[in-house]
């Protein structure tokens, strides 16, 4: 299980907010995701994967960055298909876990700040954060290795 200090004060953490039942599929099926916005992502961090419910946008699970594969892919149809969708390159997840019924946000800490649906994608969070929605969500569910 990933370690987190509670003493960082730095964003190395992010939520990504999956919108289609393709790639939310594909996340979990090959652990990688086609981010289409740039941020720092660094070998070791935890991404949380959120997506609307019927409870309202909700944790469905997160994962440990492996490492982060620029535009520049050895396949040309993933190449192509990155240009295309102005995605940036790929997350590749060392580990991926799975909630077994989605957290709403509103029963976290983050229920409290302003952002909103599309807001919470690419949103930073501090190790601190992301470890005290980790603590949430294994005290509010069963969380599944996949």
């Amino acid at each position: 299980m990933y370690i987190l200090s509670e003493e960082s004060k730095i964003a190395s953490n992010f939520i990504l907010r999956i919108t289609k039942e393709e790639w939310f599929k594909q996340v979990f099926t090959i652990k990688k995701y086609y981010p289409g916005i740039i941020r720092r992502w660094k070998e070791g961090s935890l991404i949380f994967l959120i997506r609307r419910s019927d409870r309202g946008d909700s944790l469905v699970g997160y994962g440990i960055v492996g490492k982060f594969v620029k535009r520049e892919f050895p396949q040309d149809y993933e190449k192509r298909e990155c240009e295309r969708m102005g995605w940036k390159g790929a997350i590749l997840f060392d580990e991926l876990y799975r909630f077994e019924l989605p957290l709403p946000i509103k029963e976290t800490f983050l229920g409290g700040f302003k952002a909103r649906g599309r807001c919470w994608h690419g949103y930073p969070l501090t190790d601190k954060q992301a470890y005290d929605i980790l603590e949430t969500a294994k005290s509010l569910c069963d969380i599944k290795k996949t």
